[in-house]
């Protein structure tokens, strides 16, 4: 798709806010490629770090909410079928990884709606579940915020970070490299948020 890298090669709050938007969908776009170079050239005085995150998190509610009333209105059998089709191959979707996604959100419960937005090959789809058990859409959207903006503040940062000693025509690659650090840092966000609403729940239980 050179229209994205065309895209990725001229970032600003518009393209940041699109291409998210397209990633929380189903179009294969890597946030990695736009939230942290993004944040990169604002380190750099070009653009301003907490609108990108801002306008990164808006655009991963926006595409959220299209595969969460894709999961409300379609139901399971369309989502299965376009999953399985052409289109869906081109996406790079496939039956087992919307299986996948509703396993997490069933085992997990609401709770999953923001962990789920941190892990990578879940994170675009977990709104489809939601949708699919007809979760409220104001739950919904307070969930996904917070665990895209987690997710985009992350990317922010390592962004910004890595304007202090890496050139811009390395930047991708050394995002590539550093891939790995990130999954262990959203792991371990990911277990304290967890964490968090179970200690949260027993409380209630308590109480």
């Amino acid at each position: 798709m050179n229209w994205i890298t065309s895209l990725l090669g001229h970032l600003n709050y518009g393209t940041v806010f699109f291409l998210m938007l397209l990633e929380s969908t189903v179009i294969p776009v890597p946030s990695e490629l736009v939230v942290s170079p993004a944040a990169y050239h604002a380190a750099g005085g070009n653009l301003n770090i907490w609108l990108v995150v801002l306008f990164a998190t808006i655009g991963a509610d926006c595409g959220a909410t299209i595969n969460y009333l894709a999961g409300y209105y379609l139901g399971r059998p369309l989502i299965y079928k376009f999953a399985n089709s052409k289109w869906g191959k081109i996406c790079m979707l496939n039956q087992e990884k919307v299986e996948k996604s509703e396993r997490y959100f069933f085992n997990h419960g609401m709770v999953a709606t923001i962990s789920g937005r941190l892990i990578p090959g879940i994170r675009h789809l977990i709104s489809i579940p939601a949708g699919l058990s007809k979760m409220n859409y104001w739950k919904f959207l307070l969930y996904t915020t917070i665990g895209a903006g987690l997710w985009n503040l992350i990317l922010a940062v390592l962004g910004w970070w890595m304007h202090s000693f890496v050139p811009e025509e390395q930047l991708n690659m050394k995002l590539n490299e550093y891939g790995d650090y990130i999954k262990y840092a959203i792991l371990v966000i990911t277990l304290i948020v967890i964490a968090y609403f179970i200690i949260r729940h027993f409380m209630k239980q308590k109480q």
